[in-house]
């Protein structure tokens, strides 16, 4: 009994996806909750309203007055209201992407390795980290992109509309750093129509996000394959401890 149910959860196992490199907006590693950080600290909202649409920019406003006033209350109060805002920042970041909320990842959580090398490019002011990553006809795209982001980077963190450009090109940068496809290029779609910006997003992100889990990539399925995994296990743990318990 006991090979049986070793066998199933390992076999189980197998059937997740190999790929679990996850996109680093919704990471406690990541940008988004490094500028909610930052807001936390200076108490200064402006910080992460560049990170939502201009339609959710009163809700962030709202939470981060509630949780600034919670969270002085004793230290087990600042770390749940520290934590209600990275989530709800999060969320309404990933609506406005149009994929799934999936919750905050760990630090820790494995991150796509041309994600991490954008993100040292950007560090660094040159495309060096990603250019072994990326197919040599695609970096004259990569490059014009990149020159975008450098070009809008030093922003007034008071001017939110300005941080919102520069979340505009820092997307279309790292889209493409991940492999988007080319028809994307330029903020056009495959059919040549033009995508219309929403605040610092696009409608075409919901179509770009199908693309990225049918290309393997971080799958919003993924919560539920485990707590399958958990449930089936549990019931046959509980058939084995019955059988022993009946001898």
């Amino acid at each position: 009994m006991k090979n049986a149910i070793l066998k199933i959860t390992v076999t189980l196992l197998l059937l997740l996806p190999v790929n679990l490199a996850f996109p680093h907006c919704d990471t406690m590693d990541g940008p988004v909750v490094a500028d909610a950080r930052k807001a936390i600290e200076q108490n200064n909202v402006n910080f992460i309203l560049k990170w939502v649409p201009s339609k959710d920019e009163n809700e962030i406003k709202q939470v981060f007055d509630l949780i600034m006033k919670v969270r002085v209350l004793s230290p087990e109060a600042g770390k749940l209201a520290d934590s209600y805002l990275f989530e709800t920042l999060v969320r309404i970041h990933r609506s406005g992407e149009g994929v799934p909320y999936t919750g905050v990842m760990p630090s820790g959580t494995p991150i796509d390795e041309n994600i991490l090398a954008a993100d040292k490019s950007i560090a660094l002011g040159n495309l060096s980290p990603l250019k072994n990553l990326v197919p040599k006809g695609k970096l004259p795209e990569l490059q014009e992109r990149f020159d975008g982001v450098m070009s809008l980077k030093d922003f007034d963190v008071n001017d939110v509309e300005a941080g919102r450009k520069y979340i505009e090109a820092y997307v279309q940068f790292f889209h493409y750093a991940e492999g988007e496809a080319e028809e994307h290029a330029h903020g056009q779609t495959g059919a040549g129509e033009e995508v219309q910006v929403h605040g610092n997003h696009f409608e075409g992100e919901e179509t770009h996000a199908r693309e990225k889990v049918e290309e393997g990539g971080p799958p919003g399925y993924l919560p539920w394959i485990l707590s399958g995994i958990f449930f089936i296990t549990s019931i046959l743990f509980g058939t084995f401890y019955f059988q022993r318990k009946g001898k």
